[in-house]
Order: structure tokens, then sequence, then C-alpha cells
């Protein structure tokens, strides 16, 4: 397995952003659709939604 590292966030400069993926309307995948910070003190995502970026709103687990 190669030897991998996530970016440092800039924002807090303790965390490392993650990607994360997600499956669109008609069940596409849509890679890397969002980053977060793995500090939870720090909350620092970046999402993209219907071609919009957004960041710092918090993220939450779906219930779907």
């Amino acid at each position: 397995m190669p030897n991998f590292e996530f970016p440092a966030c800039l924002k807090c400069n303790k965390g490392r952003l993650l990607p994360l993926s997600d499956y669109g309307r008609e069940g596409a995948t849509i890679q890397y659709k969002a980053w977060v910070c793995t500090n939870p003190e720090c909350g620092f995502s970046l999402r993209i939604d219907n071609g919009e970026i957004s960041y710092g709103k918090p993220l939450g687990v779906s219930t779907k």
C-alpha cells in the first residue's frame, strides 16, 4: 500500500483534511464531494453542492 499523507488543515494547523464521497441523484459516485478536518475542535469543511462551493458549514450524519 502506498504511503499517502492527507493535506494539513490550514485553518487549525492541527488536523488533516479527509476527502468524503457521496452519491448523486441518479446513483453516480461523486468523489471528493467534501473535505473535512480531523480535528473535532476545528470543524472546518469544504463542500460542493450543485456546482457551488461552500465552506465552514457544519456537516452531520445522514439519516438515510
